[in-house]
């Protein structure tokens, strides 16, 4: 299905601490079509300031009393003016949107677990893969790491969904001192034999690495959903290119706006 380029509605502007927002938006076509792991490419100011639009994962699919989807929302950061109109933004405010884009995860089903593993800004793809993995009655685990407790979001909202919570923070203030796959090592080693656990993990390239690595040691399935800046989103610019592996174990190049964002971990040729 194509991509719907619309004008969305901001439903709300939720902002978690100075830095960080979730930004809701009416835009029934793109809800409707969205699959967890995909994106969207928004354009953060009016006319050609900035000039290229800005991806950002399907963070939530909203349904409406029931029915078809009809809104999403997407985790900003504030980094520079595009994401600083962002978090400004109140509702009614609209917002040029094209999507959704990408290659979605792919879900796995019970008796399976799904553990998911987010480093900072990386928590974006994973309500709305928490939300399809549990309405199929797959028990999920979220691994989640940042530099301090103040930069820990929606925990809340995770635990209602019913997804176990293991957290990290490289200061200390909360949950296991240092890297998130700390405590996800400790996790796998301490499986009950012969428990099928697939790794969804989305954060800086270091981490999906070791995640990678830490799936193929033990024995896991990993998906990663790789960060790489995009001029387009469509393929034509070729700026987030990805190098994979094939069965032939030879690498190649591929766009992850295409073939991604969502990788199988142990394809990527991390080095």
């Amino acid at each position: 299905m194509a991509p719907a380029d619309v004008q969305a509605e901001v439903l709300g502007n939720r902002r978690l601490s100075a830095d960080y927002n979730v930004l809701l938006l009416d835009a029934p076509a793109i809800a409707a079509a969205a699959r967890p792991g995909q994106f969207v490419m928004i354009r953060t100011g009016p006319g050609t300031d900035p000039l290229l639009r800005r991806p950002f994962s399907v963070f939530e699919i909203v349904g409406d009393g029931g029915r078809a989807p009809s809104a999403f929302s997407v985790l900003c950061k504030r980094v520079g003016p595009g994401t600083e109109r962002l978090y400004r933004l109140e509702a009614g405010g609209c917002l040029s949107v094209l999507g959704p884009l990408g290659k979605p995860f792919d879900l796995v089903a019970p008796p399976a677990e799904a553990w998911m593993v987010a480093g900072g800004v990386g928590l974006a793809p994973f309500a709305a893969l928490a939300g399809a993995l549990r309405a199929s009655g797959v028990a999920c685990r979220l691994f989640y790491g940042a530099r301090t407790a103040a930069d820990l979001f929606y925990l809340d909202d995770f635990a209602a969904r019913g997804v176990a919570l293991d957290l990290a923070t490289e200061d200390g203030s909360r949950g296991t001192r240092g890297l998130v796959t700390a405590p996800l090592e400790i996790a796998l080693r301490g499986r009950p034999a012969g428990a099928a656990v697939t790794l969804y993990a989305c954060g800086p390239e270091p981490m999906l690495k070791a995640v990678a690595a830490l799936a193929g040691a033990h024995g896991c399935a990993s998906q990663v959903s790789t960060e790489r800046v995009m001029a387009c989103g469509m393929g034509g610019c070729y700026s987030c290119v990805v190098s994979v592996r094939d069965s032939s174990g030879r690498a190649r190049f591929v766009r992850s706006c295409l073939d991604g964002p969502v990788f199988d971990g142990a394809a990527v040729a991390w080095d």
